[in-house]
């Protein structure tokens, strides 16, 4: 990243890496750049769900490691 384009925060710059990192691993996967990726957009959504239905558990797992529990919805 030069100059010019390189982000002040220091955590923008790091999440910027992070997607560049990831976006080579799921080329090298792949074989193909999002952008040429042609799937129906149902499949794009069933994509979007498991992904975060991931998130969600990774969260709860934290929560679990933390032993953070919030008791208003238990």
């Amino acid at each position: 990243m030069n100059n010019m384009n390189k982000p002040k925060d220091i955590i923008i710059e790091r999440v910027i890496r992070k997607f560049l990192s990831r976006s080579k691993v799921g080329y090298k996967k792949y074989g193909v750049t999002l952008k040429e990726d042609y799937q129906p957009l149902g499949k794009w959504l069933t994509h979007i769900q498991e992904e975060l239905m991931d998130a969600v558990n990774y969260i709860e797992k934290v929560k679990d490691v933390l032993d953070w529990h919030d008791d208003s919805t238990e």
